[in-house]
């Protein structure tokens, strides 16, 4: 009945970062990508050499580069030299004025490359137990003498569920210094400490697992970072999946099949339209009641039985899409109305399934504008393209 990804996992990918102390602009940058075409998800975690806003330049440089690169499928090799060439060397200490970990998932290919460059070396936990892919150092021939010695290490491994790729900036473990850890936290204390939160938490989601390293190397540092301090997580767990109806059925013999799909649908279930739920609460025998108004812009939502959220339709739709639009990282700008629930919903789910029906609505219809249809289908396509673009989820629709 659901055309669902026949997928083994989903790959959630998140980060968490605080800048130094002293800084407005993180001297750390991270960017992500999902190649639809190839069923591939690319990140970049780059770290420029200090801190504040030359730091961010050169890191957004250099991690602009590698993504791109990557993406063009280019050898260690390749992606190393050509970054080395771009970025000059710091003559007084002898280091790159950027750092970088490109993490690079193929999920038909079921495989990982992880290339890092004087960063720190990522950690892999299978379940709640560390993974040691076999490292292999690279060796450049086309740069010179100076750069020759430069830490470049790569590694690949096949993934399995409930593995996590966790690869962090220099300052979560060598936070604590100078405040009773003599060679600050250090990559066996941050896995240890992983490993209690994985413990704790089995289904802990990468987002939550990035926020509290970075919150706990704070914590290291007093709460006054010394350095910017930025984790990320790849995790590979089942995907988590949601469906909204919304608009009628053109035929109306297909409301009983309409209904049938969103309650046979294995996860979260939204309806966005009045008429919508009226359908769905006739044929399914449910009650449909009000809820009390939080956003005195719109309609309140509703309460049915075995649905997650019920609200109004258009005028819903289209300030969350406004709300998508306009969200930063990490999303805590959310209040509690219709919009903002359908949001969080949404931005919790790594499958979203739209299911639209294509009869036009009576009660809003103006007979010499027939654009009904169409307000809703470019709604649902905008929908689609920022769930997708921005948040690298997976969007399919379904027209009744």
């Amino acid at each position: 009945m659901y055309d669902l990804t026949d997928e083994k996992y989903h790959i959630e990918v998140a980060h968490f970062q605080y800048n130094h102390q002293d800084e407005k602009i993180c001297g750390d940058v991270f960017i992500s990508k999902r190649i639809r075409d190839e069923n591939r998800v690319l990140a970049v975690l780059s770290d420029g050499m200090g801190h504040g806003v030359k730091a961010n330049v050169l890191a957004t440089l250099t991690a602009t580069i590698a993504l791109n690169l990557s993406q063009e499928h280019k050898n260690a090799t390749t992606i190393a030299e050509i970054i080395m060439k771009a970025l000059p060397v710091c003559s007084e200490r002898n280091l790159s004025y950027a750092t970088y970990t490109i993490v690079d998932a193929v999920i038909d290919d079921e495989i990982v490359n992880i290339l890092e460059f004087e960063n720190p070396q990522t950690i892999i936990m299978r379940g709640k137990y560390i993974y040691e892919p076999n490292r292999e150092k690279v060796l450049l021939e086309n740069v010179s003498d100076d750069k020759r010695d430069q830490d470049l290490r790569a590694c690949s491994f096949i993934p399995q569920l409930e593995d996590r790729i966790i690869f962090y900036s220099d300052g979560i473990i060598q936070s604590g210094l100078g405040f009773g850890m003599t060679t600050g936290w250090g990559r066996n204390n941050l896995i240890e400490y992983v490993r209690s939160l994985i413990e704790a938490m089995p289904d802990i989601s990468g987002s939550l697992l990035a926020e509290k390293i970075v919150k706990k190397a704070s914590a290291n540092d007093l709460h006054s970072p010394k350095d910017d301090l930025t984790c990320c997580v790849f995790y590979y767990r089942e995907p988590r999946r949601t469906m909204i109806c919304t608009g009628p059925p053109f035929n109306m013999e297909k409301d009983g099949e309409f209904a049938q799909k969103l309650q046979e649908f294995p996860g979260k279930k939204i309806i966005s339209g009045a008429t919508t739920s009226e359908i769905i609460a006739r044929e399914l025998r449910r009650t449909i009641t009000d809820e009390m108004i939080v956003d005195s812009s719109l309609p309140p939502s509703s309460k049915m039985e075995g649905i997650d959220l019920v609200t109004e339709g258009v005028l819903t739709l289209n300030k969350v899409i406004k709300l998508l639009e306009s969200l930063k990282y990490p999303y805590l700008q959310l209040g509690k109305g219709p919009a903002d629930q359908l949001c969080q919903l949404l931005l919790d789910s790594d499958e979203i399934y739209i299911l639209v029906g294509t009869k036009i609505n009576e009660s809003h219809h103006d007979p010499t504008l027939p654009i009904e249809i169409e307000i809703r289908r470019t709604l649902i396509q905008r929908l689609q393209k920022v769930l997708w673009d921005k948040y690298m989820k997976v969007v399919k629709i379904e027209y009744m």
